[in-house]
C-alpha cells in the first residue's frame, strides 16, 4: 500500500514538472484581449504560443508573436512582425513602406489614420511590430512600445483553439 503511494506521488511529481517545463520553454496558451489584431484575431480568442524557434532563429516578418508590454512587462501584447533589424520604415499617406516598398497587407482591417513619422531604421536585437487593426493598436509607432527587444518576446502564435469554429493555424 505505502508502496504503492510513493509510486503515486513519484508520478504527479514527474507530471508537475514536465508541466512547468513545456509552459515555460515549449508552449503556453493566451487569451486574445482587445481588438488590436482584428480581423485576424479577436477579442477573447484562445491561442497557442509556441517559444522554441526564437531560441534558434530571429522572427520573422509577418510572424504573430506575443510580447511582453515593454512599459509593464507584467502585461502581454500579441501584434505582427512587419520589419526586422536593418529594415528602415516609414508611415506616409497611410501606407507602410519597409526599405522603401510598399508593403501589402491584405489582413488590416482599414488604412489607418495616425502614426505617421520619418523612416526608421530597425536597431540590432529587436523587430518593429503594429497590430492589423491599426486605428486601435498600442504597437512600434508608440514610444512606450517602441523597438521590441528580441528578449521580450515570448513566442509566436501558431494556433487559435478557441472560438471552435476557428479553429487552425494562425496566419
Amino acid at each position: 500500500m505505502l508502496k504503492n503511494l510513493i509510486e503515486l506521488a513519484k508520478s504527479v511529481i514527474i507530471a508537475i514538472v514536465a508541466a512547468v517545463l513545456i509552459i515555460t520553454f515549449v508552449f503556453e496558451t493566451v487569451s486574445v484581449d482587445g481588438l488590436s489584431m482584428f480581423p485576424t484575431l479577436n477579442n477573447k480568442d484562445r491561442l497557442i504560443v509556441e517559444k522554441v524557434s526564437y531560441y534558434f532563429r530571429y522572427p520573422k516578418v509577418n510572424d504573430i508573436i506575443v510580447l511582453k508590454y515593454p512599459a509593464d512587462t507584467r502585461e502581454k501584447f500579441i501584434k505582427r512582425v512587419v520589419a526586422v533589424a536593418g529594415d528602415k520604415v516609414k508611415i506616409e499617406d497611410n501606407r507602410l513602406f519597409v526599405n522603401g516598398i510598399e508593403k501589402d497587407e491584405p489582413y488590416l482591417n482599414e488604412k489607418f489614420i495616425n502614426g505617421f513619422f520619418n523612416e526608421v531604421t530597425v536597431p540590432e536585437n529587436t523587430v518593429f511590430v503594429l497590430g492589423d487593426n491599426r486605428n486601435n493598436s498600442r504597437d512600434s509607432r508608440f514610444p512606450d512600445v517602441g523597438f521590441v527587444n528580441k528578449k521580450l518576446i515570448v513566442g509566436r502564435a501558431v494556433l487559435r483553439l478557441y472560438p471552435f469554429n476557428k479553429i487552425g493555424r494562425i496566419r
